[in-house]
């Protein structure tokens, strides 16, 4: 006899009442006579919002992607901005990516607030997250919606929503939505759609988008340097084929080598494990495509267009791909030097960046007189930044995940703009008889060399999540008081918003939102940070280890060194 926990039970039961439709019914009826493990996994939660909106597996229940969860989320949603903008038109803008079921789902988004009197502007088609953001600003709506699971693998779906400033929900909307959103039962959604107030929307947006991206992401770059430069990019069977080749195009770049196999849409992403640029092996076929055509620099986008992974020639003249600190590095320390250029630092300037990501960062903003801000992981906080000091000039900013933000049209990471400024930074370095990798190299002389690395420990399903919750405790009741023979100096908590002092015992407070995430800090400059994902069943390691580097000649053996030292650090973590 199959045993099934009495309240998995009475919430799946739940589902079986006439304000769910047939096929739902008849799945659920299937998991509970037969597949008691698939229906606890599907009813023991409810799908939470984390760093990047809500993000889960497709199915049926409550713990699952459905017609269900998300109208549940959008007719709470609707609820929320009626209170808050009484009186007024509202307006959304919803755009949706190349998974399964994504434009079913953005359809159904687009029913229930039309259903609620809001105006809707969908999307014709799949379309890259950050033209959402920019479309959002652009027809001056309150809100926005993408349909989207990001680099996730393909039974994975999302909700992500954006604010009015273009960025995605911060405090204390955020907390106030998943209040209305909780409070609903699935009875209250009103699917019944008012088609009248529904607008799609493509290419008209699509021109703007794409001039504003060549404007942001333009430097004064010769003609001849950006047809000179050779470039690979594939789109890894998502939504950046709609922008990304245009928007190169339109810049001046000619020579563009398109990953042919990798060119169409697909949510199966039938040609790699994992459509995510993080992953070495997502680049493979576009840094074989550059080896046969001699590329400059290889460029490859999640399905969602919204990470970018670079891959540029060493000195050996081989295709190495960068982290995303290095990315960072680069791009930053190229539009710090713009601005420099143009004589508009004056001291009333900043860079975003995360409390993951290089602590280089710091050092290289100082270096120009501009600030760097530091926030919590995900770009939310970043476009917080600049809806919080909006006296001060943002000039781009970025994280270790391969994002980055190229001033604030667009209010979240931005792959279209990204690889134009990528492309800008290596065309001109060609031109000057230098590679972007010998430009890194630059950097590391000047401001130290900093190496990172991260670990990322899977844990599915509901043990996961538990084991998960058990290391940040063990980490917490038990601090480490050395990390491979260097004495621990600080410990940052910001799930308790403590940084202490270990040699004198002072304490500060964190001035920033609390999240699940532990730094320690050691005597020889290395940072360990340990941070459950907010959107995957994962926990990271975030290692940083650096030192001084005086010349070109000694990058390899200085580099190998860093490499050991990390490595040593694993081990004695048990990692």
């Amino acid at each position: 006899m199959i045993h099934i926990k009495p309240d998995i039970l009475e919430r799946a039961n739940s589902w079986l009442t006439p304000s769910f439709d047939s096929e739902t019914q008849k799945n659920i009826q299937g998991l509970i006579s037969s597949n008691p493990k698939e229906l606890e996994e599907s009813f023991y939660k409810d799908l939470e919002f984390g760093t990047g909106g809500m993000r889960g597996v497709m199915g049926f229940g409550t713990n699952r992607i459905n017609k269900y969860t998300l109208g549940k989320n959008t007719q709470g949603l609707s609820n929320y901005l009626k209170h808050s903008f009484p009186n007024e038109q509202i307006k959304v803008a919803i755009a949706y990516d190349c998974r399964h079921n994504s434009k079913t789902f953005g359809k159904i988004v687009a029913d229930v607030f039309s259903a609620n009197g809001i105006q809707v502007y969908l999307f014709e088609d799949l379309r890259p997250t950050p033209e959402l953001s920019f479309a959002l600003k652009h027809l001056n709506c309150h809100c926005g919606i993408v349909l989207t699971a990001s680099h996730n693998p393909p039974e994975y779906n999302g909700y992500k929503v954006y604010w009015q400033d273009g960025g995605q929900l911060v405090p204390p909307q955020d907390a106030e939505i998943i209040i209305e959103i909780n409070n609903l039962d699935y009875s209250e959604i009103n699917f019944e759609s008012n088609n009248d107030l529904i607008q799609y929307i493509g290419k008209d947006v699509d021109d703007i988008f794409i001039d504003n991206s060549v404007q942001n992401g333009s430097f004064d770059t010769s003609n001849e340097a950006r047809k000179n430069l050779n470039i690979v990019f594939t789109s890894l069977h998502g939504t950046s084929i709609t922008a990304i080749p245009e928007t190169l195009k339109r810049a001046g770049y000619t020579n563009v080598n398109i990953v042919e196999e990798q060119r169409e849409p697909n949510g199966d992403f039938p040609t790699v494990k994992s459509p995510n640029p993080e992953e070495p092996e997502a680049l493979k076929m576009a840094m074989e495509l550059a080896d046969k055509v001699n590329g400059d620099i290889v460029i490859g986008t999640d399905p969602d267009c919204d990470r970018l992974g670079v891959a540029v020639r060493n000195l050996e003249n081989e295709l190495v791909i960068l982290n995303g600190n290095q990315t960072m590095m680069l791009m930053t320390d190229f539009l710090l030097q713009q601005w420099k250029k143009s004589n508009k630092i004056n001291g009333n300037q900043f860079v975003g960046s995360t409390i993951v990501s290089t602590p280089m960062m710091s050092v290289l903003t100082n270096s120009y007189n501009v600030e760097c801000k530091i926030g919590l992981t995900g770009f939310k906080w970043i476009a917080k930044m600049i809806k919080d000091f909006p006296y001060m000039d943002f000039i781009g900013g970025g994280e270790e995940s391969f994002g980055y933000m190229v001033g604030d049209f667009v209010r979240d990471k931005d792959a279209v703009t990204s690889t134009l400024l990528a492309c800008e930074i290596a065309a001109q370095a060609k031109a000057n008889g230098k590679t972007m990798y010998q430009k890194l190299i630059d950097l590391y002389i000047e401001h130290g060399f900093y190496k990172e690395r991260l670990i990322s420990l899977t844990k599915k399903g509901i043990s996961g999540a538990e084991e998960i919750k058990q290391m940040m405790v063990n980490a917490r009741e038990n601090p480490l008081a050395e990390v491979n023979g260097s004495k621990v100096i600080k410990i940052e908590d910001y799930l308790l918003a403590v940084s202490k002092d270990i040699i004198n015992g002072n304490e500060e407070v964190i001035e920033i939102p609390k999240s699940n995430v532990l730094i320690y800090y050691t005597e020889d400059g290395s940072k360990i940070a340990l941070r459950p994902s907010g959107t995957e069943p994962k926990i990271k390691f975030y290692i940083s280890v650096n030192t001084k580097l005086d010349n070109v000649s000694d990058f390899k053996e200085t580099e190998q060194l860093l490499e050991n030292r990390i490595d040593a650090i694993l081990k004695d973590m048990n990692l």
